[in-house]
């Protein structure tokens, strides 16, 4: 995390892949730093996201873990319904989330997640029993680049707009990163790159015919 941190203030963009548009998978997709669509099904909850990251889907139709998950940024998710307070109804949503690919980053000062992948998160959906408006989300991550399983707690806050604006977000649209090789620039305003840090090399032009004078 030093070393990102590090790159940010001297102008790069650290360990965080959404700056170029990858998505940036479990954990951070489930930050809410745009809206949240919860749908419930009897086998499967959604959630649909629109940023970096666009939906995770919950299996809870009994199933078990397949012999082999295809790794992907959110990873495959198992849950179940509790009932937690013996009154008939379900109120909590267990879930576990197996099965990732990489590169991914536990918050946006690029604090890394594990290169082995082995990551495993479980969760506590509920609605909070004060305020009904608030959704939680408490995740446990459990990951070899962690010293301890460490616990989160999510907050949601319903919108009470029966007809919500959905947002469609995609970084690659309109971003002026560039990255080429292990180096990143900026395009400017005039279509040209730029350093993004002091004394930074342009790129290897060996494969281009230099301008004519």
């Amino acid at each position: 995390m030093a070393a990102s941190i590090a790159d940010q203030a001297k102008g790069g963009l650290g360990n965080f892949p959404t700056t170029l548009g990858r998505a940036a998978g479990m954990p951070n997709m489930m930050m809410g730093f745009g809206p949240l669509e919860f749908v419930v099904t009897p086998d499967t909850t959604y959630i649909l996201i629109g940023w970096h990251d666009h939906y995770r889907r919950i299996f809870t139709d009994g199933r078990d873990w397949p012999a082999d998950i295809e790794p992907t940024f959110s990873g495959y998710s198992i849950g179940r319904w509790v009932d937690e307070d013996g009154d008939g109804q379900y109120d909590v949503l267990e879930a576990e989330t197996r099965g990732f690919k990489g590169p991914r980053a536990y918050d946006e000062a690029g604090l890394p997640l594990h290169i082995d992948n082995q990551s495993v998160f479980r969760e506590r959906i509920y609605r909070d029993k004060v305020d009904p408006s608030i959704l939680h989300d408490e995740i446990t991550t459990i990951d070899h680049a962690l010293t301890r399983p460490w616990i989160v707690d999510k907050k949601y806050v319903l919108d009470p707009d029966p007809h919500p604006d959905w947002p469609e977000f995609y970084t690659v649209e309109n971003n002026a990163q560039v990255a080429i090789g292990k180096e990143n620039y900026f395009l400017g305003a005039d279509g040209l790159l730029m350093p993004t840090k002091k004394d930074q090399a342009p790129p290897d032009l060996r494969y281009f015919m230099p301008p004519r004078k």
